[in-house]
């Protein structure tokens, strides 16, 4: 991969990327300073305690980024472009939990140069968040 990212060529249906990152609390922190979502479900553990989740959670859109990034940087990598991205958020994440995220190249589209990505994220081993990604892919030698 260079500096760039994969191109299209590069690429075939099943190729996958992973990561893992631990939601600290300065991770929350700083997610909730950079979005602007003060959410007290996310900032305030009094609060969080009324919910019924009974503590503190991270932004469903922190799991998102974790997704944004593996694309990003590794799978494709540098040079890719979102076109879309659904998300269906299944569990909360607590702090302290480790996100494992996972993509996975389900379709390419050779006319549009474009790469459709199976997206989960996963605590335990159990989904927190499924989607799928469709990317703009640059193409060897454009």
């Amino acid at each position: 991969m260079s500096k760039s990212g994969l191109c299209f060529e590069d690429l075939s249906v099943g190729m996958a990327a992973e990561s893992e990152v631990v939601v600290t609390e300065s991770v929350v922190q700083a997610f909730a300073d950079v979005s602007g979502d003060a959410n007290p479900v996310h900032l305030d553990a009094d609060y969080a305690a009324s919910t019924p989740f009974k503590e503190r959670i991270a932004h469903g859109m922190l799991s998102a980024a974790y997704i944004s990034a593996l694309i990003g940087m590794k799978l494709p990598g540098p040079g890719a472009i979102y076109v879309s991205q659904t998300l269906s958020f299944r569990r909360p994440v607590k702090l302290g939990a480790a996100v494992r995220t996972r993509v996975e190249v389900a379709a390419l589209d050779a006319e549009k140069a474009r790469a459709t990505l199976a997206c989960v994220c996963s605590v335990d081993g159990k989904s927190v968040v499924e989607g799928e990604a469709v990317i703009m892919v640059p193409r060897r030698g454009a």
